[in-house]
């Protein structure tokens, strides 16, 4: 059903109106959303949209699609795949454009106007889907096709669709009683509301956070770039001295340089403490609560113990039990590895005279010295060797090329909604156009943490359409005139993020529910995730691991270390995953009676209950900034990540044994899995491209852990 993938789109851009003005009553032909795109692929009119353009296009678009559903709901002729199901994929097209590009935006290039917009429109669209989902003649024709599924003549991709319509209006409450409905909508437009609070609330306080340093000297360690770059930070906010911004994680990338102790204390503080109402500041915490409690009472009411249990129900893993079963066996030995590493930082701090604990803001800082002296590597010698635009092209596009056969050809006609966004047609091996692919790479303060795709358009036979697809990273932006030379975490970034877009781009089906990544949420990260091992394979790093100015290739022996020393840290760095991933399956596993008062209190408890409370190895996200978990899409599913690299992993795995980088390889990954979207279920797809299902001894090694 088209709704489902309306829905995932505005959960997981967050959400938000007043009152209209004179402008946005002008007439429907002087609003661009109101028609479809005639730019190639139908792709966003970024150079004629306006803020003011976006309410008059919700409002008409929420009332078209009432219109349309209501059209199919008092439908006298018997129900029908036809007349239901395929009309509810074909309803809602202005809403739909509207969003893909309103909600893009509230990620990638947010303002004050758009935020308004946004916290308005929350509880109307959360209305406006409970207006279809609990539509009880609409119900009623579904639940009639559902209960006769066996006897009519449908593929597999249409049974699935009528399946998973079905369960999203049973999910939604289309069984519940009436004063039960009329709660279910309470609670999703206030969920709603806070979840797009909560969102914006990180927005204003990545800006409170940053840390502004007045003494130059202080910078010891960071490269002359980073350097300029801070400054210039602090120019754009009229502030004097160097800004150091605080990133998405717990963990600070400038912590990895600076040399002086006292500010790396401070920048982790300000990155640690976020969100709690420190000193006046932002507090998200009466946020939580609120949210968590509201989500297990709504589960409750659908007959569930708690939401993670409800969240889990339509995924891969099914269980909390199942998923934290997966979890747990990983635990002990990433325990061990991370003692190991605690031990090696510990002997690097007393050789420099520190005989204070490991801290978390020493944690990078001499993991980092622990990896030059081990590895014999030197970051500021190795990234050279990784310029921005000779990664994407030489790099990701290379991969792309040899595993699918597609190539990427930039084009600078298109309208796009910032300057640093870039603008690619994708062709496939018959030259014949595939999509069109926008990269936008660059952070800056309009923009939230992370990387993420998505799409402005999705595939879909039935409405003739093809992707359009964007990736969003954070990847700090050079001193002007200067090279964008990025970290080997920028790399994989953008081979994982690639591995989503192909998985919009290589869409192959006929309804738009089932486009692209509209996946159970511990499937959708699988083909990222599995793109990523291509960055470390040695022919595809001599190909664009270059340096800058010389041209030399990267020499075998650096290269060679930098492979080996891509596993180094791994104890570290599933640990505070793990970390995070039970804080957010914890507070997911509540009851409406066991609601605690005190986030950070049961923050403690729910690590310390998984011997997870190391004080050196905070979680990778803290309640109060955890995005995912609190305005994004994945509560209770987190571990979705950590699920979804033990299929990559195998599947990886699975390809070297079979040649490694070669079209066979990909045309069998993009037939079964790529192509399909959700038309088969999750499991199935994974054991049609691999002949069996996952083992577990592939992520182990992937990480580099010790499992004895």
């Amino acid at each position: 059903m088209r709704i489902q993938s309306l829905l995932l789109t505005i959960v997981a851009a967050g959400m938000l109106l007043s009152a209209c003005s004179n402008s946005e009553n002008k007439s429907m032909n002087d609003n661009p959303l109101f028609s479809e795109s005639t730019l190639p692929f139908h792709a966003p009119n970024f150079d004629k949209i306006k803020p003011e353009h976006y309410r008059p296009a919700f409002k008409e678009g929420m009332k078209r699609e009432l219109e349309e559903i209501e059209e199919i709901a008092s439908n006298q002729a018997a129900p029908t795949f036809e007349n239901t199901i395929v009309a509810m994929e074909k309803s809602g097209r202005l809403l739909e454009r509207t969003s893909s590009v309103f909600y893009n935006l509230t990620s990638a290039h947010t303002n004050d106007k758009i935020q308004e917009i946004q916290k308005e429109m929350a509880p109307k669209l959360a209305a406006h889907s409970d207006n279809i989902l609990l539509n009880g003649d609409l119900y009623e024709r579904v639940k009639t096709l559902y209960d006769k599924r066996d006897e009519l003549d449908l593929t597999k991709a249409e049974k699935k669709l009528l399946e998973d319509t079905h369960r999203e209006f049973v999910r939604a409450g289309a069984q519940l009683s009436q004063d039960e409905q009329k709660r279910m909508r309470e609670i999703n437009e206030r969920l709603s509301s806070l979840t797009t609070e909560f969102q914006e609330n990180l927005l204003a306080i990545t800006k409170e956070r940053s840390v502004l340093v007045k003494d130059k000297e202080q910078l010891d360690g960071l490269s002359d770039d980073r350097i300029t770059a801070a400054q210039e930070a602090a120019a754009e906010q009229d502030k004097e001295g160097y800004l150091l911004t605080i990133s998405n994680t717990t963990r600070v990338p400038v912590l990895k340089q600076l040399n002086n102790r006292d500010l790396r204390e401070r920048v982790w503080k300000a990155s640690a403490n976020r969100g709690i109402g420190e000193n006046g500041g932002i507090d998200n915490r009466p946020l939580i609560l609120e949210i968590v409690k509201l989500r297990a009472e709504r589960a409750e009411l659908l007959g569930y113990p708690n939401h993670a249990a409800y969240k889990l129900d339509p995924q891969t893993t099914k269980t909390p039990e199942n998923a934290l079963d997966m979890l747990k066996d990983l635990i002990p030995p990433v325990i061990n590895n991370t003692n190991e590493e605690k031990a090696a930082i510990k002997e690097m701090m007393e050789e420099d005279g520190i005989k204070d604990d490991v801290k978390p803001w020493d944690w990078n800082y001499y993991a980092e010295k622990v990896r030059q002296a081990k590895y014999n590597i030197d970051q500021s010698k190795v990234r050279p060797y990784f310029e921005l635009d000779r990664v994407l092209k030489d790099g990701v596009f290379y991969t792309m090329n040899k595993l699918f056969g597609i190539t990427f050809e930039e084009r600078n006609d298109l309208p796009v909604y910032h300057p640093d966004v870039r603008t690619f047609n994708v062709y496939d091996k018959n030259g014949e156009q595939i999509a069109i692919f926008y990269a936008d790479y660059f952070e800056r303060d309009s923009k939230r943490g992370g990387a993420w795709m998505n799409s402005y358009v999705s595939q879909s036979h039935l409405l003739d359409r093809k992707p359009v697809i964007v990736n969003v990273l954070n990847i700090p932006k050079p001193a002007e005139g200067e090279p964008a030379l990025i970290s080997f975490d920028n790399v994989t970034t953008l081979f994982h993020e690639m591995g989503h877009a192909v998985h919009g781009m290589f869409s192959d089906v006929k309804y738009p529910s089932q486009s692209g990544t509209s996946v159970p949420r511990d499937f959708v990260e699988f083909p990222s995730t599995f793109e990523e091992d291509w960055a470390i394979q040695q022919k595809v790093l001599k190909n664009y691991a270059v340096h800058y100015e010389t041209g030399e290739q990267i020499p075998q022996d650096l290269l060679d270390r930098v492979i080996e020393a891509s596993n180094f840290n791994q104890g570290f760095d599933t640990q505070e995953y793990l970390a995070a991933t039970m804080l957010d399956m914890e507070w997911h596993l509540l009851g409406t009676n066991e609601i605690p008062d005190n986030v950070q209190a049961f923050e403690n408890k729910a690590l310390a209950k998984y011997n997870l409370d190391m004080e050196a190895v905070p979680p990778r996200y803290k309640s109060p900034y955890f995005a995912h978990t609190f305005s994004g899409g994945y509560s209770a599913n987190y571990y979705s990540y950590i699920w979804s690299e033990v299929l990559a992993a195998d599947a990886f795995a699975y390809m070297q044994e079979n040649g490694g980088l070669k079209r066979e390889n990909g045309n069998r990954f993009r037939e079964h899995i790529l192509s399909q979207g959700g038309s088969d279920e999750a499991m199935e797809l994974y054991k049609a491209f691999r002949g069996q299902e996952p083992e577990v001894k592939h992520l182990l090694e992937r990480r580099g852990l010790d499992t004895q």
